[in-house]
């Protein structure tokens, strides 16, 4: 429990504290004055002024926030210090600069765990890494270290011969013989059809993960190329359910706080790499051109730049409401999505449990 609180607090805490940190490095490079900068939320627990910031801690450590004077219109009173006395391209820089931090964040993330501990490789040991949530694996009470003796009752020594055993199988029932600390058990389920399209079945199992060491600029190569990676399938996942008109699998708060929790009981590097990733995603969410985040900021501030002209304060009334709107609609989706998903789990897990005890 104390570990996967301690894993959350440090994913939140850092990945946010370094957006706000980027906004707030740009404030003060280009002359902006800093009413306020937090580590955290709530409740100011200690904080001190400095010229005219007031840096504090609070009670919540999931995250922070950066006040820069006269960062709204109703605020401006026309002092060359204010948020929108620095010309558009400033503040384009501005709100940039946040998710260029997540970037950067993901970036040295990635970069310390392939340098310090190696490459990461799938195993070729039938040993499972993983499973994914509300899939017969999972459902049936496999858990990560099983390691799967025989498929169908025929011995398999990699994952490659377990994978091509299951794979023919699509939709159909298979047997896996495994072993727990010691103890050999037999599991009978279903499978699923692949949903990358791939006509092969799955259970939702993936491989452990083994280290191999690299060279340095090697590492630093892959840690640039995951950033593009997680940022690319992202945009082509978006993209393939706009074209398909498919319900997005979007993960709320509730969905993060347990995958980390989850993460966090299966080693230091896998937290390490599970909060690079969530860096990237939190980089790429407020560069959409959503109203009231970064992207929706840039390219207001893209129009000022482009038309000579400032979006009047009535204007931004409504800009700002049809964001808080849309953040809203987003959070209440991913939030419901997330529940269900434990109630699916949930009650395929009661359905295996009530089927196992029929045989």
């Amino acid at each position: 429990m104390i570990k996967s609180v301690l894993a959350v607090v440090y994913t939140f805490g850092l990945v946010i504290f370094l957006h706000e940190l980027g906004h707030f490095i740009i404030c003060k490079l280009t002359g902006i004055r800093v009413d306020a900068f937090s580590f955290g939320f709530g409740p100011e627990l200690f904080g001190r002024t400095r010229g005219a910031t007031r840096y504090s801690l609070r009670l919540i450590p999931l995250g922070g926030y950066v006040k820069p004077a006269g960062e709204s219109l109703e605020e401006v009173s026309g002092a060359p210090d204010e948020y929108f006395s620095k010309p558009w391209y400033i503040r384009l820089g501005v709100v940039f600069a946040g998710p260029v931090m997540n970037y950067l964040l993901a970036f040295v993330l990635f970069s310390g765990v392939i340098l310090f501990v190696g490459e990461p490789v799938p195993s070729v040991a039938p040993v499972i890494g993983d499973l994914t949530q509300g899939y017969p694996a999972e459902t049936a009470g496999l858990k990560p270290g099983d390691r799967v003796l025989k498929v169908d009752g025929v011995s398999v020594a990699t994952w490659a011969a377990m994978a091509d055993k299951i794979y023919p199988k699509i939709e159909k029932e298979v047997s896996l013989t495994y072993t727990r600390a010691g103890a050999e058990s037999s599991v009978k389920l279903k499978t699923r059809l692949a949903p990358e399209g791939g006509k092969r079945g799955v259970i939702g199992i993936s491989p452990g993960t083994d280290y191999v060491r690299v060279p340095v600029f090697k590492a630093l190569d892959m840690a640039l190329h995951n950033c593009w990676y997680f940022t690319a399938i992202t945009v082509k996942t978006l993209a393939s359910n706009i074209y398909h008109r498919q319900r997005p699998d979007l993960s709320g708060p509730i969905g993060i706080v347990t995958l980390v929790s989850k993460v966090a009981h299966t080693g230091f590097s896998e937290s390490v790499i599970l909060a690079a990733i969530i860096s990237v995603a939190v980089g790429f969410f407020n560069l959409l051109p959503i109203p009231l985040l970064d992207g929706g900021w840039m390219l207001l501030f893209l129009f000022e730049g482009v038309f000579k002209r400032k979006v009047n304060e009535n204007v931004m009334k409504y800009i700002n409401g049809a964001g808080i709107a849309m953040l809203l609609s987003i959070m209440l989706f991913a939030t419901y999505s997330d529940i269900m998903r434990i109630v699916s789990a949930h009650s395929s897990k009661k359905a295996a449990a009530e089927q196992s005890e029929v045989k």
